[in-house]
């Protein structure tokens, strides 16, 4: 095997990748401790669905929650193949890619080997997010198993610590479901931030560095965020 062969620009491109990347993440992880976050509000909105989920014994309307939420994991994971099929089909008809590229009116000529490793890059952040999304998907069978254990509302066999353990175990489930989904959709972004590579390492730089702000904005300073929050803050209050 031989090593890829890239300019300095390319290899810069793809260090500021990684690092926007996982930097991402440790940051979202870090600020959220201190900033209100979109999955941490959402987390808050869980608590309050399963207090009252346990308050009633039809789950009709909380299997159709799961159902809904689980057939966009499904979506994605399924579409993931479907990209992972035509990215191969990509590698295969290397020569005509290489020249559309370089006809482009900023495009850089790029050799065999470096479109090969451009291309490989793409299928494993997708196959990344198959195997997120799939996890996903089994994650919100798990939280059907756990919405049919549910005590019934009029069950006196079940002492209030057990709702309350069985209460937390769901909530939790649901947050680390959520977050499977999050890192998925991450890996979604970010793919589309590695397009622009094919063109110019200076467009890969620039959009890779757009994804990060377009996430930190979503998550941290989204008015649906605001809505999570002040909503909240307004029950507390009410109550």
């Amino acid at each position: 095997m031989t090593f890829p062969e890239l300019d300095t620009l390319d290899w810069a491109a793809t260090v500021w990748f990684a690092l926007c990347w996982v930097g991402y993440h440790y940051f979202s992880r870090y600020r959220s401790q201190r900033t209100p976050r979109l999955q941490n509000a959402l987390h808050d909105a869980i608590k309050d669905w399963i207090q009252v989920l346990h308050k009633r014994d039809l789950r009709i309307v909380d299997t159709t929650v799961i159902a809904n939420l689980e057939r966009s994991a499904t979506f994605l994971a399924s579409s993931s193949l479907l990209i992972i099929a035509g990215l191969l089909t990509a590698a295969g008809a290397s020569d005509k890619a290489i020249r559309f590229i370089a006809e482009l009116p900023y495009g850089v000529e790029v050799t065999r080997q470096a479109w090969e490793m451009k291309v490989l890059m793409l299928i494993l952040i997708y196959v990344y997010a198959f195997f997120t999304f799939t996890w996903c998907m089994r994650q919100w069978g798990i939280v059907s198993i756990l919405v049919g254990s549910a005590p019934l509302a009029d069950d006196d066999t079940a002492s209030t610590q057990q709702r309350v353990e069985h209460g937390e175990t769901i909530s939790e489930v649901v947050w680390l479901t959520i977050n499977s989904f999050n890192l998925g959709l991450r890996a979604y972004y970010f793919s589309l931030a590695l397009l622009s590579w094919f063109v110019h390492p200076i467009a890969f730089i620039f959009a890779a560095t757009w994804v990060v702000g377009v996430l930190h904005r979503r998550e941290f300073r989204s008015r649906t965020l605001k809505a999570l929050v002040s909503g909240r803050a307004g029950t507390i209050a009410g109550t």
